[in-house]
C-alpha cells in the first residue's frame, strides 16, 4: 500500500491492517491515524508461521486506540522512517506528533511545523506524486505520511532540526553551530550531533595487523547510518580516491575496516563517507 489514508476503521486484530500470516506486507508513505482495535489499533503482525513480514516506511501510525498495542502490535514488524508511539526499533523513527492541519476535520496534511517534514526516507518512495498528486519529494528528501508538504523552508529533517532546537526556517542549514568543521546539513547526513563539538564524522589513526596483514581504518561513527570507504596511493590521479568497500554498518563510537591490499610502505590515503 502507498500513499494512503487509513482512518477510522475497526478490527479485532489491525484496526487499519493486519498482515497475512503466509505473505510479507509494505507499506510506504501512508498515514493512519484514530483507528481501533482490541490488538494492534492501528497494525497488527503477530507472524505465528514465522513467514509473514511487515515492513512499514514512511509511514505515520498515530492516535490509534487498543487495549494492547494502541498504534501497533509487533510480531515481524518493521519500522523505517516512521512517526508513531511508542518508539519502535528501525531506523529514523520519531515520536513528535505529526501537527496535521485538522484531523479533527479530516484535514491529514501536514503543517508547516510539522516534524515529518524532510523526515523520511527516500530509498522507499516506490511513487513521483503523493495522495493529491502533488510532487512527492519537496526540498529534497520526502516527508512522512500520505502528503507531501509543498513549500518546506529548510532541506534538513524538521524533527532533527526541532530534536536540537534550531529553526526550521533555513537559517541553521549551512551554519556550523558548534564550530567542528560541519554544518548543519552535514551533520543531518552524518548523524552527529550539531550542538557537540566532539560528535563529527572523522578518520582515526590508522594501525598495521598482522593477522589479517593490512592497515586497519577507523573512524568516528554512528551506528544508525551506512558507510563506504575510499583510498588512494597517489593524490595526483585522477580521479584521486576509489571505493574499496561500500554497505559498511556504522558502529556506535568506532567503527573499522581493514584494507588488506595496504601491505607495503604506501603512501595510503583515506577518506570516508555516508552512504
Amino acid at each position: 500500500m502507498n500513499r494512503c489514508l487509513l482512518v477510522g476503521n475497526q478490527a479485532s486484530y489491525g484496526g487499519a491492517f493486519s498482515a497475512d500470516i503466509q505473505n510479507s506486507s509494505f507499506l510506504n508513505n501512508c498515514t493512519i491515524y484514530g483507528n481501533s482495535a482490541s490488538v494492534g489499533g492501528g497494525l497488527y503482525s503477530s507472524n505465528p508461521s514465522g513467514i509473514s513480514q511487515l515492513f512499514v516506511t514512511n509511514c505515520i501510525i498515530f492516535d490509534n486506540t487498543a487495549p494492547t498495542g494502541s498504534n501497533y502490535f509487533i510480531g515481524a514488524l518493521f519500522f523505517d522512517h516512521c512517526c508513531t508511539a511508542p518508539l519502535p526499533g528501525g531506523i529514523g523513527n520519531i515520536t513528535n506528533d505529526p501537527a496535521f492541519v485538522n484531523p479533527a476535520g479530516g484535514d491529514y496534511h501536514l503543517q508547516s511545523n510539522s516534524p515529518c517534514i524532510n523526515a523520511g526516507n527516500n530509498v522507499s518512495v516506490v511513487e513521483v506524486t503523493d495522495l493529491d498528486g502533488n510532487p512527492r519529494i519537496v526540498g529534497g528528501t520526502v516527508d512522512i505520511g500520505a502528503y507531501e508538504y509543498q513549500t518546506p523552508t529548510s532541506v534538513i529533517s524538521y524533527a532533527w532540526l526541532q530534536q536540537y532546537g534550531l529553526p526550521t526556517d533555513g537559517t541553521a542549514d549551512y551554519v556550523d553551530t558548534d564550530g567542528d568543521g560541519m554544518n548543519n546539513y552535514q551533520e543531518w547526513i552524518a548523524g552527529t550531533d550539531p550542538t557537540d563539538p566532539s560528535s563529527v564524522l572523522k578518520m582515526l589513526a590508522p594501525a598495521y595487523t598482522n593477522n589479517p596483514s593490512g592497515l586497519i581504518v577507523s573512524w568516528q561513527s554512528v551506528n544508525t547510518r551506512t558507510y563506504y570507504l575510499q583510498s588512494s596511493t597517489n593524490l595526483g590521479a585522477q580521479p584521486a580516491f576509489s571505493t574499496i568497500q561500500s554497505n559498511i554498518v556504522g558502529q556506535a563510537g568506532t567503527t573499522s575496516y581493514t584494507d588488506t591490499t595496504a601491505t607495503n610502505s604506501g603512501p595510503y590515503f583515506y577518506r570516508v563517507g555516508v552512504q
